[in-house]
């Protein structure tokens, strides 16, 4: 029941954002998801980051087509984690395209069906959203030797310039992706930008930076950590998977904000991953 709420939402709510002139965020209201890739760039010359829900991938497809033309295909798909809300569409999209798709290693066990999360934990608080959450999906996937590990070195296939790093605390092979050039980070869920376990809040996308979603994290302490590991790359610019991207002065106050008042904002006050 909670899953085909959140579906419908995705499915009424789409649009995009071209936040820089290579990067189109596309939004299905409960997540985003991400084409890295100058409009009108050869096919092979652009990535997609996260796959959002299971009905997400028709929109996904349009938008491809219409900024690189017909039968244009990503290099590879890049996954911040492997949580249902980002991996809803990889079988459909990396069959179609034909094409890797690169996580974490500690994230590979959950794309190759050999792993599954532990069930969502509605005892958090916070809002509708969490309280359906012990519905959303939460077996692990298995795309085959379509999953591939990333690059230990940190770069990522097709996307130079960019680097990945290890965020763990929302799942165990959490990624986010950073461009040191303009200091643009892909924040994944290490941290939103909404409160996302509100389902008004997700519905108005009204800015409020928090945690990670609660419902699906499983470690706090290192969570926190991962979050004031991001701030010390000073982004300018932050997108998250879950809410409106910031930046500039807002940006870093709010970032601040939250790492100095992380227990009150972002952990909440019981659940089984709750240790006060």
């Amino acid at each position: 029941m909670g899953n085909k709420i959140v579906e419908g939402l995705s499915a009424m709510t789409t649009s995009f954002q071209e936040i820089d002139p290579d990067i189109l965020i596309l939004q299905f209201t409960v997540v985003n998801a991400s084409i890295i890739g100058k409009k009108n760039a050869q096919s092979g010359e652009w990535v997609l980051v996260d796959t959002g829900l299971e009905n997400s991938a028709d929109y996904i497809l349009q938008s491809a087509k219409d900024r690189f033309g017909k039968n244009s295909r990503p290099q590879a798909i890049i996954l911040t984690h492997g949580h249902f809300d980002h991996v809803g569409s990889v079988i459909t999209l990396s069959n179609k395209w034909d094409v890797p798709v690169y996580a974490h290693k500690l994230e590979i066990p959950y794309l190759t069906g050999k792993k599954d999360y532990p069930l969502a934990d509605p005892s958090v608080g916070g809002g509708m959203v969490a309280q359906m959450s012990q519905t959303f999906p939460h077996t692990s996937i298995d795309i085959g030797y379509r999953a591939v590990e990333l690059p230990s070195d940190g770069s990522i296939p097709g996307m130079p310039n960019w680097k990945w790093i290890h965020t763990p605390g929302h799942t165990e092979g959490h990624i986010c992706l950073f461009r040191e050039e303009d200091r643009v980070l892909f924040a994944g869920d290490a941290f939103t930008t909404v409160k996302q376990e509100s389902l008004m809040s997700v519905i108005t996308q009204k800015e409020q930076i928090s945690g990670p979603p609660a419902y699906l994290t499983t470690d706090w302490k290192t969570a926190e950590e991962s979050i004031k590991h991001l701030r010390e790359l000073r982004p300018a610019l932050v997108i998250p998977s879950h809410g409106q991207p910031m930046r500039g002065a807002e940006l870093t106050e709010q970032l601040e904000m939250l790492i100095e008042n992380f227990e009150e904002i972002a952990v909440p006050d019981q659940g089984r991953f709750v240790d006060r």
